[in-house]
């Protein structure tokens, strides 16, 4: 066991469980998928974006996200937790790119090498897969004006189901923020002194800032700020999301140490504010949500129960923001973060 009180804690989310119809969608496929690094004999580099993407592309690389890759590996704190685990290159070793930058394999030679930081195939998923789907729009002449809202669904839809993280879907984007921003590593923490992730992730306040590209919606020119139903079915979204990386990151934890401790924390916390938000609405899968998270214990050694755990967990988190009805999540409104605390 790792702490008493996050035992008594998950004891104390018992709560009665409502069936949600989950029946998946032609994309739902997608969901039952943990969030994972970018294969790189899947990536394609950010040059098959650009064309369409220019202006998310130039609001990318302003961020930490892209300046990761010329800067990441200079940091003195970067160097001393590559010392402590033995790693000679920050670039080259999987544990530190498998979250700080893009990876690609180069056909021809079969060598694979960092082509970027955190970047579009980080968040969306490697797009070797899916990019045709992506980009196919109905037909000769036709555009993403023009295109019939009919072609629109099913372009998106076959495209989650080929691996894309399509924000029509928000869960997807936040499985890919919480892949890293939770660290699902023991040593990495434990002996390296790594951060546990970050605690203080929120999936609004962290998605609405610096990292918006919301250009597709509007004129391809504008980046749009996100309606406030949309913001509310990412608010709860992301708490899930945390609940289920939590559980994937506790999964690991075999010794009682800062890791294992601070990641069963961090679950039984995303759990609590889940429960506070089941509370205040009436969407019967959180009650499922929660339900689950009860039936399992934080504890050491754990990984086949807790993954599982997390496994439904994700499949009910997909299913959540396909069907979610914003009008029933206005009482949310109070709780979400305002735009000034947006980073």
């Amino acid at each position: 066991m790792l702490v008493r009180w996050i035992v008594l804690t998950t004891l104390c989310v018992l709560m009665s469980s409502t069936t949600f119809a989950t029946t998946p969608s032609a994309s739902a496929g997608a969901a039952v998928q943990p969030a994972s690094p970018a294969s790189p004999h899947l990536v394609v580099g950010n040059q098959a974006c650009v064309k369409c993407h220019a202006a998310e592309i130039e609001v990318w690389r302003a961020t930490p996200h892209a300046k990761t890759f010329d800067e990441l590996h200079r940091r003195p704190e970067a160097k001393q937790i590559a010392a402590k685990l033995g790693l000679t290159s920050i670039k080259n070793e999987g544990r530190c790119v498998a979250c700080h930058y893009t990876q690609q394999t180069d056909s021809a030679t079969n060598h694979t090498h960092v082509i970027a930081g955190v970047s579009c195939e980080s968040c969306h998923g490697p797009a070797k897969n899916w990019i045709d789907f992506h980009q196919d729009y109905g037909g000769e002449g036709i555009t993403r004006l023009t295109e019939t809202e009919a072609h629109r669904k099913e372009r998106i839809a076959n495209s989650i189901h080929a691996g894309m993280r399509n924000p029509e879907n928000v869960y997807l984007v936040a499985q890919s923020c919480l892949r890293c921003h939770t660290a699902a590593d023991e040593q990495l923490v434990n002996v390296g002194g790594h951060s546990v992730g970050s605690l203080d992730f929120e999936f609004v306040s962290w998605s609405q800032g610096l990292v918006r590209h919301n250009f597709v919606r509007t004129d391809g020119k504008t980046n749009d700020v996100s309606s406030p139903e949309r913001l509310r079915v990412m608010f709860v979204a992301g708490m899930i999301a945390e609940l289920e990386a939590g559980l994937r990151a506790t999964a690991v934890a075999t010794e009682k140490a800062t890791y294992g401790i601070t990641a069963a924390k961090r679950t039984a916390r995303a759990a609590a504010r889940l429960k506070s938000v089941a509370a205040k609405v009436n969407v019967p899968v959180l009650d499922e949500i929660l339900s689950e998270f009860a039936s399992v214990k934080l504890k050491l050694n754990n990984s086949d129960e807790l993954t599982r755990a997390a496994d439904r967990i994700a499949r009910l988190g997909f299913a959540f923001a396909d069907q979610a009805n914003p009008v029933e999540l206005a009482p949310m409104d109070a709780f979400i973060p305002a735009a000034n605390r947006w980073k």
